[in-house]
């Protein structure tokens, strides 16, 4: 017996339009309901895809009962709020990144769940994008031997982004540096130090009383020998964007090129110097998705370029990964298990960022990731040394 298809409600067309189609394709979705305040913009887009149920008030949305999930695409300051609203209405969550910019509304988003029983998910994009899936199946099959190091970055030149952008600390927005770090041996932060370095201008300042321009942070993992580095720019610094994940290993490591388009450089342990690094190309991973969605991974759901959202443009197509995204909130869903990342684990890919930055203003003080971003293994364990 086929399962019920899952009706989805996306919330925020600007981004978030790049969903419909996949979740209009997905086998068990309905792409039911869309949902935008600007009501011209909100019926060119239903248009468009055919989509005939439109609000333009999240509040009247969430009272739907024909509603199962959401998925929030709107800007980072109103992501925990609409996730809080929503696991109120008993709707399932899908958010784009990050969870939360406090550690308070993490903690209450990962409450919810547990009292709920509901599901939410990060919609973090590098975790599923064809480079990491490679990494991820390397790691799975034991070819990069010893995992010794991990480091990551994330940067790009916001200048000119509008509302909440100018003068971000850089750490706020880490998941797309620290979510593939802790995603690859799926580890938990356990504590974290971070240094600022470098100074934006100064009348980037006053917008959250945070001057750095770069923002470096250690990361340990719980349990583990490991640890991660990860760095973060948005405001002058020049740097072609670029999300990176680097991995080395005793066996094999892998390093993300300097440059967006190159291939990714493969070393290999014990063989004569010259032939040490071999250039690959990351293969796509479409063959792990339902038919009807694969064709995602290669292109965007618009026929011009023009209408394709900024973040994904920049982001080179964020490596394929919007079809894994639907398919792994969907089939968690469906098969009523729970996604990666959950909502702990998104709690601590966030927080890890939130932390770091409070880090980097007290010199790089060591700051402990709180016991409900940990598994409850982990948190209970603990909570019993302490």
């Amino acid at each position: 017996m086929e399962p019920k298809k899952i009706n989805v409600a996306i919330i925020g067309l600007g981004f978030g339009a790049e969903f419909i189609p996949i979740y209009q394709r997905h086998p068990h979705a309905n792409m039911y309901a869309i949902c935008q305040r600007n009501e011209q913009k909100l019926n060119e887009v239903g248009h468009h895809f055919g989509i005939e149920v439109r609000y333009t008030d999240y509040d009247e949305l969430l009272k739907d009962p024909n509603v199962d999930a959401v998925h929030i695409n709107t800007p980072i300051p109103d992501h925990a709020a609409q996730s809080i609203k929503a696991l109120k209405a008993g709707k399932h969550v899908a958010c784009t990144v990050p969870m939360a910019t406090s550690v308070e509304d993490c903690r209450q988003i990962v409450e919810l769940v547990e009292q709920t029983g509901l599901t939410y998910m990060m919609m973090e994009t590098v975790v599923y994008a064809r480079e990491f899936l490679f990494m991820k199946e390397l790691y799975d099959n034991g070819e990069l031997g010893k995992v010794q190091f991990l480091k990551a970055s994330h940067q790009q030149d916001m200048d000119g982004w509008p509302n909440y952008w100018p003068g971000l600390p850089p750490m706020h927005y880490a998941t797309h540096c620290v979510g593939p770090v802790l995603a690859l041996t799926r580890a938990e932060a356990e504590y974290v130090s971070c240094f600022g370095s470098g100074t934006i201008r100064e009348e980037l300042h006053g917008h959250y009383n945070s001057p750095f321009a770069v923002e470096s942070t250690h990361i340990k993992f719980k349990g583990s020998d490991l640890s991660a580095h990860v760095y973060r720019s948005l405001f002058d610094v020049a740097r072609q964007y670029r999300e990176s994940i680097e991995v080395y290993g005793s066996k094999k490591s892998v390093e993300w090129p300097l440059i967006e388009h190159k291939p990714l450089v493969v070393h290999t342990a014990k063989k004569p110097e010259p032939e040490i690094p071999e250039e690959v190309q990351a293969p796509d991973y479409a063959h792990l998705l339902p038919e009807p969605i694969q064709r995602f991974t290669t292109k965007g759901v618009y026929d011009t370029d023009e209408q394709t959202h900024l973040s994904f443009v920049q982001g080179a197509g964020h490596g394929g990964s919007h079809p894994h995204l639907v398919h792994e909130f969907v089939s968690a869903l469906v098969e009523k298990r729970a996604p990666f990342p959950d909502a702990r684990q998104s709690a601590n890919i966030t927080c890890v960022g939130i932390l770091a930055h409070e880090s980097a203003m007290e010199g790089g003080k060591l700051i402990p990731l709180p016991s409900f971003t940990l598994s409850k293994s982990s948190a209970t364990a603990s909570e019993v040394a302490s």
